[in-house]
């Protein structure tokens, strides 16, 4: 008896801060249908570009908010992690924030980065971007529920920051070399946005690569 087709998708989350995309990347790393039935739980590639990983003090920079000093810094880090996807290009890998947010922070920074040296490593490996969206009016509910337990609660004043920054995250997804999945995230649960990506996985062969 033949085995099943080895599973590996590897996707990239994008969206501003209440689109539930952590909760979503949770989700994704256990569902069936992207990962393979599990009778036990063990450890699968979860990371993210919004570890405050350069300073170091809570909520500091980091890959996506680095200051303008430490752009060589952040390339390093993202050749890093280009360089362990292409070592291990077959198995699964979960990116909560990537290259789009970095973009899109440093453009209201004031400075431009071209990330499509990114985009060119990512694209062989058989990489997705899905892109958390939720319509305007959502955000005040979504803001609500997650200041019962933000530990950093002043990041939710000003919602309108939030508004923008998705319209900047959907102008670069669009320019995007990688496979693109718009996913409002209003009113859904996260069963069923995993499915809708599963769905769309599945769709757009990026369940695995062929040798």
């Amino acid at each position: 008896m033949r085995p099943p087709p080895k599973l590996a998708p590897k996707l990239i989350l994008e969206g501003t801060r209440l689109t539930g995309k952590t909760e979503l990347a949770f989700a994704l790393n256990e569902h069936p249908r992207l990962v393979g039935p599990r009778k036990y739980r063990y450890h699968s590639p979860l990371i993210s570009a919004e570890w405050c990983g350069f300073t170091n003090r809570p909520w500091g920079r980091g890959l996506i908010n680095f200051a303008e000093s430490e752009a060589e810094l952040a390339r390093e880090t993202y050749s890093t992690w280009l360089r362990m996807f292409e070592l291990q290009r077959y198995y699964s890998w979960l990116v909560d924030r990537f290259h789009l947010s970095t973009a899109a922070f440093q453009h209201r920074a004031g400075r431009e980065f071209d990330f499509g040296w990114i985009e060119e490593r990512l694209r062989p490996l058989g990489f997705g971007l899905v892109l958390c969206l939720r319509e305007p009016a959502t955000f005040p509910a979504a803001r609500a529920e997650r200041l019962t337990v933000s530990g950093n609660p002043a990041q939710y004043d000003d919602l309108s920051v939030f508004v923008r920054e998705q319209e900047q995250l959907r102008k670069l997804a669009a320019r995007s070399v990688l496979p693109v999945l718009e996913l409002q995230v209003a009113g859904r649960t996260e069963a069923e946005l995993a499915e809708e990506v599963a769905d769309w996985c599945a769709a757009s062969d990026l369940l695995g690569l062929r040798d």
